[in-house]
């Protein structure tokens, strides 16, 4: 009697999953377009409930892996490791979706009169090798960099991409987000960080050249959409196999449809090309 109680939980919790209630987590910068997306689709199905919560990618994956939600939010592929205990924990690959595009952005504080800087530049500045504003044209000042927390797939983003592996300036100031990196260098006239082009109000972002010799190129959707904005990527959802159908799948629809589309661009990211929605 007790095993088939213990079953028929089982079987309960394992319908429930598919009986309107959708639960996603993960990356920090996807999380105001999720509660967006969560907003909307539940306004159009009023049987659905959908529950969004951050902490970054790495957090997202974890709890894919330990089947304690349905959908990860990630800024960042999913790594060898991830997908490998994805396929220990439920004997499958995670299905990855791209759902936008993003200009990561390099934010400084409005007062600040730089208007770009190279790649290098943005690399040395983050790993401390350039400390003073003045070494890049700006004014006579230290630099203060504000980072990410090493959970974020956009910390590791841009630690791969743009820091070419390397470590962060040991003086750098680990935020618990992005929105607050954008705070801190909107109260420091010093400070520089860096996050998802969503997150930049009110401060400013810098053009970003690819080379010495290269335009200084603005995060905007052309530039983005065309690939000419060298520090670009997509954002993704991923999901355990077994659970893409029923409502999970209906919403993964939507998320990439026209419809669910329209709203990046009001949230401040890039919708993604038409012809990569059924990739």
């Amino acid at each position: 009697m007790k095993k088939f109680a213990i079953i028929l939980a089982a079987a309960s919790f394992a319908a429930s999953a598919f009986a309107g209630n959708i639960t996603v987590k993960g990356s920090d910068t996807l999380v105001i377009l999720a509660q967006k997306w969560a907003e909307v689709y539940m306004s159009q199905h009023a049987d659905v409930k959908i529950q969004v919560s951050g902490g970054g990618s790495g957090i997202g994956f974890a709890a894919l892996q330990s089947q304690t939600t349905d959908l990860c939010d990630a800024s960042r592929k999913a790594k060898a490791a991830e997908i490998a205990n994805c396929i220990k924990a439920f004997g499958a690959r995670p299905t990855e979706y791209k759902v936008a595009l993003d200009g990561l952005s390099v934010y400084v504080n409005p007062e600040n009169s730089l208007k770009e800087l190279t790649i290098a530049q943005v690399g040395d500045i983050f790993t401390g090798k350039i400390t003073n504003w003045k070494e890049v044209g700006g004014p006579d000042a230290p630099i203060t960099v504000y980072s990410r927390e090493n959970s974020s797939g956009t910390y590791e983003f841009f630690k791969e991409h743009i820091l070419k592996g390397k470590d962060f300036a040991a003086s750098a100031q680990t935020m618990p987000g992005t929105a607050a990196i954008v705070q801190a260098v909107l109260k420091d006239k010093n400070g520089i960080g860096y996050g998802g082009a969503a997150y930049g109000g009110g401060s400013k972002l810098l053009a970003i050249k690819k080379t010495d010799a290269s335009p200084a190129i603005e995060p905007t959707e052309a530039n983005v959409e065309s690939g000419t904005y060298p520090i670009w990527r997509h954002l993704y959802v991923y999901v355990n196999p077994a659970l893409d159908k029923g409502e999970v799948a209906a919403y993964l629809n939507w998320i990439r449809s026209d419809d669910g589309q329209q709203y990046v661009k009001d949230i401040g990211y890039y919708p993604l090309p038409k012809n990569l929605r059924s990739n």
